[in-house]
C-alpha cells in the first residue's frame, strides 16, 4: 500500500497550495526582517536625536529650570534667558566670529587645494598614483599633537601664532586628505566623453572643467565642504595649543568649561551644534542631487 501510495501522482491543488504557502512563509520572513531593519534604524535615531533634542530645550529654558532633574521631554517654559547668558559671557561673540571665519577660511584652501589634486589623480594615470593617494590617507594616522606642537614653533617663528590664519593652515592640512579622497572619487564618475566634447567644441581645458566637470561634481564638492566645514568648527586640540588670546569658539568653551556653570555648558553645546546642522541643511540638496544622480 506504501508503494501504490507513493506511485500515485499529487494533485493540483495540492500542489498549488503548498507552493502558495512557501511564498508566504517567505513574505512573512521578509517582512520580519524589513520590520527589524525599521526599528534598528529607528532606534539609531532615537539614540542621536534624543540628546540633540535635551540639549536644545534646555538651553532654551530659564536658567533655574536647568537645574531641575529630571527633564521634561515636553518644556513648559521656553526662554532665551540662558542663551543671552552664554552669549552675554566674556569672549563668546569673539571666539564666536573666529570660528566661522577660521570654518570659512578652512573651508576654501581645502576646496582650491584640494579639488584639482583629486581631478589630477581621477584624470590622469601616472606612477605611483595608488601610493600617493594611501600616502595622503596614512598622514591622519599621526596623532594631532604630534602636528600641533612643531607647529605651533613654526608658527611662532612665521609671526602667525595665536591667529586665525595659524588655525586655519592647521584644519586645511587635516581636511586635505579627504577632500582629495572624496573629489578624485566624485571626478571619476564624470564622464570623460563629455570633458572631450567641450574640448572638441572649442573649449580650453580649464573651461572645459570649469563648464562641464565642476557643475556635474558639485554634489561631490558639497559632501566634502560639509566634512570640512563640521572637522574645522568642532577641532578644539590644536585651536587650543595654537591660540592663547585668539581662541575659536571650542577653544575657549574648553578652557572655561571645569569653572563655568551648568547653562553656560548646555548653551555651549547648543551653540556647537547649531551651525553644523545649518550648513548641513543649506547644502543637502546637492547631496540629493548626488544620491539621486548615483541611484539612476
Amino acid at each position: 500500500m506504501t508503494s501504490v501510495a507513493r506511485e500515485l501522482p499529487r494533485a493540483p491543488g495540492i500542489e498549488a497550495g503548498a507552493v502558495t504557502a512557501v511564498r508566504q512563509a517567505r513574505a512573512r520572513r521578509r517582512l520580519i526582517g524589513r520590520g527589524l531593519v525599521y526599528a534598528a534604524a529607528t532606534l539609531l535615531a532615537l539614540w542621536v536625536l534624543l540628546p540633540l533634542y535635551l540639549i536644545t530645550i534646555t538651553a532654551f529654558s530659564p536658567r533655574d529650570v536647568v537645574y531641575d532633574y529630571p527633564k521634561n521631554i515636553i518644556p513648559s517654559v521656553l526662554s532665551t534667558e540662558t542663551i543671552r547668558f552664554f552669549i552675554n559671557a566674556e569672549g563668546v561673540l569673539g571666539s564666536l566670529w573666529r570660528s566661522v571665519l577660521v570654518a570659512l577660511v578652512t573651508l576654501v584652501l581645502s576646496t582650491i587645494i584640494g579639488a584639482p589634486a583629486g581631478y589630477a589623480v581621477a584624470r590622469f594615470a601616472f606612477r605611483g598614483r595608488e601610493t600617493y593617494r594611501l600616502t595622503i590617507l596614512s598622514t591622519r594616522a599621526f596623532p594631532i599633537v604630534i602636528l600641533s606642537i612643531p607647529l605651533a614653533v613654526t608658527f611662532i617663528e612665521w609671526g602667525l601664532y595665536d591667529s586665525i590664519w595659524s588655525v586655519a593652515l592647521m584644519h586645511t592640512a587635516l581636511a586635505m586628505p579627504f577632500t582629495v579622497l572624496i573629489t578624485s572619487s566624485i571626478f571619476v564618475g564624470v564622464p570623460r566623453d563629455l570633458e572631450e566634447a567641450a574640448l572638441t567644441l572649442g573649449c580650453t581645458p580649464a573651461a572645459a572643467f570649469l563648464r562641464v566637470v565642476l557643475p556635474l561634481a558639485l554634489p561631490g564638492l558639497a559632501a566634502a565642504s560639509i566634512f570640512t566645514f563640521v572637522l574645522s568648527w568642532n577641532e578644539v586640540f590644536a585651536a587650543s595649543i595654537l591660540t592663547l588670546r585668539e581662541r575659536t569658539l571650542p577653544a575657549l568653551v574648553l578652557s572655561t568649561l571645569n569653572d563655568s556653570l551648568l547653562p553656560f555648558r548646555f548653551a555651549a553645546a547648543w551653540f556647537m551644534l547649531a551651525p553644523s546642522l545649518v550648513f548641513i541643511f543649506v547644502i543637502r540638496r546637492y547631496l540629493l542631487g548626488l544620491w539621486g544622480r548615483v541611484s539612476r
